[in-house]
């Protein structure tokens, strides 16, 4: 994409890609589509392996942030094929089995024989590579027609979402040769964008909306028909299957060996916690020539701010390098102007970069957009915990102006009001209106649904802040001032007085989710209380309710805990933030009632998540699901739009092991500390390997014996380690 090339007549969108716009197209359930994904590219069929309808829902073939193909429809004549099974046996690889029955070759129709077997096989490096083999189980030859329809709209990923366009480019007739189709757009800033399909051998026809082959299959043998799909600008060439899949599954093989492992004496969780690890290296992306994790699948499939961070911060057990990568690609994307568009400000940390025609255009300030809350307390936040795993001095003095400017930011622009509270009001008329995690119009309401004014303090964010400044204040007594330091811990322990003292309800036995802007408490019960134990700023007596209340019913789903208590009229278990379950929400949660002692309040919540994921496919927690009590459902009910693979969701399992057994890294000072760990009632044993604390590798063993869990050292590689282990 990006090279100009030499197109045909313009033509409409209509002629291009068989539909004048978006507006008629329906979601996809994530429960019916397939997933591949690999660098920048990722492709989401249904389970046939098509893109059909043309231009549906969020079906397609994406390229940083532009759907490159809209329409992929393999079609067999005769009777309609069956979908025998779909499988992905990798991140980057599909394999669908469809049968032909034999009743357009006479058969009887009371007796459906199927006689023709097809396999697609659909690969995903930097384009789609198909291999097709049909095999004839028919007694005598069959003469045989399979034709493949494409289509490419070249929407930006906004608008495949619902953003409505007023304009567009410029599309083109398709440039064909015997073993070629190239589909052409010139984008609104003059870009001209194309797609290539070529095929490994001619087809019997080729023309601009696909191409046909006529087959004679003898008894009892196999065809193969192979082309790729790339963005222009990719070499093409081979079409050989085999080459192109040994080098991804030695980069899969190689993040495995990277990473901790993690064995239990439950296959099936083993198999979940591989798909996460596996999720995780393919929401890798390249970004300004450098690696980073990407958010999700489909629509946020870029770097993020909030995020990253905390896919970071769930991840450190299992590779530090995802919090690595993240700090440094943040820090150079790190505001450094005030740019009213973008909502820029110097040492706000951003919040999503987006490179399609919309943000090159200028619709959408993603250039980076800054509209977030807490992706700057976060950056400090990530850089002190990935410290206290790797205890990388050179890392800290690298990013220690970075973390200082973040600092700065959340003393000056992020106090709007100088209330001692940190809030956001949208500056940019095309920003988000709530900036927390949040961040959907109605995620931050009065208990009655009633939306509030800004600016808007976050509960939440002021416990990102408490827990920035003390993390800031450690980094700044080894590195930097020692007043310096002083003068954080002092305003961190203000903070955390004045969180008790405007935010914490008693009647409610729980802290309110917010302070609008005319100063009205909003006393919604929400699972942003339970962050401010993971930032340790809650008392003791607040930290003991907020685990009874969201493990009660009307927080606790039986699939998890859901985002905002059933008793309040606003709550809707199909709502985007409203009530409905994210597993990176939970684990924050768990790991907040680790850090007061309460793990053991946690064990129905990672059981739940558990039995979720065995009801997902493929063993994948998805980005949310909807809240529906666990009684009224025999699994859970999906979310419709909801991401998959997502980061945060793929990162969960690991930060709530890291919680409920009871890990403490301190790389800096040379040790491990294990406190009070406790298995789930669905695990016996867990064993670790490999997992790193500074430049030691560490193995350890946890089994549980009736109440207890016992911990056992296996070795330590590596630098020496000291161990401390606290039992209950």
């Amino acid at each position: 994409m990006g090279v100009t090339v030499a197109s045909q007549r313009p033509i409409s969108m209509q002629e291009a890609v068989g539909y004048a716009g978006l507006e008629h197209l329906k979601e996809e359930s994530i429960e019916g589509r397939l997933v591949l994904k690999h660098d920048r590219l990722f492709l989401l069929t249904n389970s046939a392996g098509d893109i059909a309808p043309a231009g549906g829902g969020a079906l397609g073939l994406f390229f940083e942030d532009t759907r490159i193909l809209s329409h992929y429809e393999l079609r067999l004549t005769g009777a309609p094929a069956a979908v025998l099974s779909s499988q992905l046996p990798e991140q980057y690889l599909a394999q669908i089995d469809l049968a032909v029955n034999d009743l357009s070759f006479g058969g009887d129709a009371w007796d459906p024989r199927n006689v023709l077997h097809v396999r697609r096989e659909m690969l995903l490096d930097d384009g789609l590579l198909e291999r097709v083999t049909l095999t004839s189980y028919h007694n005598e030859p069959l003469d045989y027609a399979l034709s493949l329809a494409v289509g490419c709209d070249f929407a930006d990923i906004f608008e495949v979402r619902g953003w409505k366009r007023h304009a567009r480019g410029q599309f083109f007739a398709p440039i064909v040769t015997d073993r070629s189709i190239a589909r052409q757009y010139r984008d609104r800033t003059g870009r001209m964008l194309q797609t290539d399909i070529v095929f490994a051998e001619a087809p019997s026809q080729v023309h601009g909306w696909g191409a046909e082959w006529r087959l004679h299959l003898e008894p009892n043998t196999s065809r193969v028909l192979q082309w790729r799909v790339v963005p222009h600008g990719t070499d093409v060439d081979p079409c050989d299957f085999a080459s192109r899949r040994e080098p991804l599954r030695r980069i899969y093989e190689a993040w495995r060996e990277e990473c901790t492992r993690f064995d239990t004496d439950v296959e099936e969780f083993n198999v979940t916690l591989d798909q996460a690890t596996g999720d995780l290296r393919a929401l890798y992306i390249e970004a300004d020539g450098t690696q980073v994790i990407s958010a999700g699948i489909p629509w946020y499939s870029t770097a993020f701010g909030r995020d990253s961070i905390i896919t970071s911060l769930q991840t450190l057990p299992l590779n530090p390098r995802i919090a690595i990568d993240t700090l440094r690609y943040l820090a150079r994307h790190q505001g450094r102007a005030v740019n009213d568009f973008t909502e820029e400000q110097p040492g706000r940390i951003m919040h999503e970069l987006r490179r399609g025609e919309l943000a090159r255009s200028g619709e959408v300030p993603h250039t980076p957009y800054y509209g977030t809350i807490d992706a700057t307390p976060l950056f400090v936040i990530l850089l002190h915990e990935c410290w206290r795993w790797t205890g990388d001095d050179a890392l800290v003095q690298q990013l220690l102006p970075n973390a200082q400017a973040a600092i700065d930011w959340i003393d000056g622009y992020g106090d709007l009001d100088g209330d001692g509270f940190v809030e956001y009001s949208r500056i940019s008329d095309r920003g988000l209106v709530n900036q927390g995690w949040k961040d959907s119009g109605d995620g931050v309401p009065f208990p009655d649904g009633t939306l509030p004014e800004g600016p808007i303090a976050l509960v939440e964010v002021q416990g990102y802040v408490h827990d920035a400044k003390l993390r800031m204040a450690q980094l700044l007594e080894r590195f930097g001032s020692a007043d310096d330091a002083a003068r954080l811990r002092r305003e961190a322990d203000v903070l955390r007085r004045r969180i008790h003292d405007v935010f914490w309800q008693p009647d409610l036995g729980c802290y309110a989710l917010a302070i609008d802007g005319r100063k009205r408490v909003l006393p919604t019960i929400t699972s942003n209380a339970a962050h401010l134990l993971w930032s340790r700023a809650a008392g003791r007596e607040q930290a003991e309710a907020i685990a009874a209340l969201i493990t009660s019913s009307e927080m606790f789903s039986g699939w998890g805990i859901r985002t905002l208590s059933a008793r309040h009229a606003v709550y809707n278990p199909m709502s985007y933030h409203n009530g409905s379950i994210w597993p990176h929400d939970n684990a924050i949660a768990v790991m907040g009632l680790a850090h007061y002692g309460l793990a053991r309040h946690a064990m129905p919540v990672l059981s739940a998540l558990h039995d979720a994921a065995l009801n997902m496919r493929p063993h994948r927690l998805p980005e949310l699901f909807c809240g529906m009590t666990r009684a009224h459902a025999c699994r859970p009910v999906l979310y419709p739009v909801s991401c998959s693979p997502q980061a945060w969701a793929s990162g969960a399992f690991f930060m709530l092991l890291q919680a409920v057994l009871g890990i403490l890294p301190d790389a800096p000072n040379h040790m491990l500390r294990i406190r009070e760990p406790i298995l789930p009632d669905f695990l016996q044993r867990i064993t670790i390997t490999g997992m790193r604390i500074g430049r030691s590798r560490v193995g350890l063993e946890f089994r549980r014996h009736n109440q207890r869990t016992l911990a056992n050292l296996l070795g330590i590689d590596g630098e020496p380690l000291r161990v401390v282990m606290e039992l209950a």
